[in-house]
């Protein structure tokens, strides 16, 4: 990952496409034409309204022609990051924005809440905290 961040053939940005961020990350899973799928629209108005009201923000990776390739999109309280969903149009393009996600609550002890333990994840450096250590965090 290193030598793609040096090679400059992404960037990264802050909450500067919410929206295209939670649609992409609605096409990537499928199983939003089902009932009770969990990014139908009504989520995405729900978490498009939390953006405007300064609690969701998104990381978008954009390639050199400016194209969304990659990125993420969650709720942010205090110094947590509640992660919610991430695309990749392009292999990597989501650890990217995972990567940019890190360095931004990294200075202020934040803590990423990924939801799932999954080897992505994992090969990213998360792990598993107990229920009791994550709520004792969350109060502080």
């Amino acid at each position: 990952m290193r030598q793609l961040i040096r090679s400059n053939r992404y960037t990264v940005s802050i909450g500067s496409d919410f929206n295209g961020v939670i649609e992409q990350c609605s096409l990537a899973n499928r199983r939003n034409e089902q009932p009770g799928a969990w990014l139908g629209d009504e989520m995405k108005e729900a978490y498009k309204r939390l953006h405007v009201l300064g609690y969701a923000t998104s990381f978008e990776v954009r390639d050199a022609d400016s194209r969304l390739v990659g990125g993420l999109y969650g709720v942010g309280i205090g110094r947590s990051f509640i992660g919610e969903s991430m695309f990749s149009l392009v292999p990597n393009a989501s650890k990217l924005a995972l990567i940019a996600l890190a360095q931004a609550v990294e200075p202020h002890g934040g803590l990423i809440d990924c939801q799932f333990e999954t080897a992505h994840l994992k090969s990213m450096g998360g792990r598993h905290i107990p229920y009791d250590e994550y709520m004792e965090y969350l109060r502080e």
